[in-house]
């Protein structure tokens, strides 16, 4: 049976945008090699780390969230260890509250979005 995850990874500020959408296509195309099914993902952009990493004070950060066998997570750990574009990554395994949560914030979000988007009647 499939485990739904959610894995976040930081990659370093160096690289330009075409440099970034193939860093997270390969873990994507990793992923769904591997018998996984992307469910969701956000890119969150540049962002200032909290303490510097490889003395890098910034970087991109990338969010999957994904089903798979739990056999895939240390594979794909391993690839992002082998990555020197990656500085940091987590990645978390979502119980049945942790998917509804997810589910229900995206569904918010997505809700607040349209709202934004509807012109307003005076």
């Amino acid at each position: 049976m499939a485990n739904r995850y959610e894995t976040v990874f930081i990659m370093t500020p160096v690289l330009s945008d075409d440099q970034t959408k193939e860093t997270v296509n390969k873990f994507k195309d990793f992923i769904v090699s591997n018998g996984g099914e992307i469910k969701h993902e956000e890119d969150w952009g540049m962002k200032k780390l909290a303490y510097p990493i490889q003395k890098k004070t910034t970087g991109f950060y990338h969010l999957i969230e994904f089903e798979s066998d739990g056999q895939v997570i240390g594979n794909l750990e391993t690839q992002f260890k082998r990555d020197e574009r990656i500085i940091r990554f987590l990645t978390v395994g979502l119980d049945k509250y942790g998917v509804a949560y997810v589910e229900k914030r995206r569904r918010l979000k997505a809700e607040k979005e349209q709202e934004n988007k509807t012109p307003k009647e005076d």
